[in-house]
């Protein structure tokens, strides 16, 4: 590993939370392409490096334990994403991706990572501001979530929450 894909790895190692493209490239005194050529080669090389809408994470191994996930079906306008997202959230489970069945791709996996309600704050404010599309808006509405929970009590909320709402699609 070269010195400037070392100190990539240190700063995310030492970060407290994600670091976006744009810092580490101010970091490294590099373009952001740079930057994403170098998460890409440390990624061929086995480092868990992840990209987050709110920039890029080193995930720690869990030595074997495993944190129980479930899938959940949903549909709802673009509008509701913040709503869907606060109760999932609210409901005490952590959002880890979304994923839409494209005709041509197949699956598309977007990583979201979300624990907090600062969290969606801030990806709805990124989606706003810069005019993103979700990913949802390929499927008339319709993706699955991802979400890990410690206890069955919170995948239980979360559920019954986007129920109430008329968002989860029963399987």
């Amino acid at each position: 590993m070269n010195a400037r894909r070392k100190r990539l790895m240190q700063y995310l190692l030492e970060a407290e939370g994600p670091v976006t493209g744009s810092e580490l490239s101010r970091r490294l005194g590099v373009s952001r392409q740079v930057v994403v050529a170098d998460v890409a080669l440390l990624r061929a090389g086995g480092e868990q490096v992840v990209a987050t809408p709110s920039g890029y994470i080193l995930v720690e191994a869990t030595n074997g334990h495993r944190t129980p996930t479930a899938q959940l079906a949903v549909c709802h306008d673009p509008a509701d994403t913040g709503r869907e997202l606060f109760a999932l959230i609210d409901a005490g489970v952590r959002i880890v991706d979304v994923t839409v069945e494209h005709p041509l791709y197949g699956d598309l996996h977007g990583n979201l990572l979300m624990e907090t309600r600062e969290d969606v704050a801030s990806f709805l404010a990124r989606v706003e501001r810069d005019e993103i599309s979700l990913l949802s808006k390929l499927t008339g509405g319709i993706h699955l979530h991802r979400v890990e929970f410690d206890r069955m009590s919170q995948l239980r909320r979360a559920r019954e929450a986007l129920r109430r709402l008329g968002f989860l699609i029963e399987t």
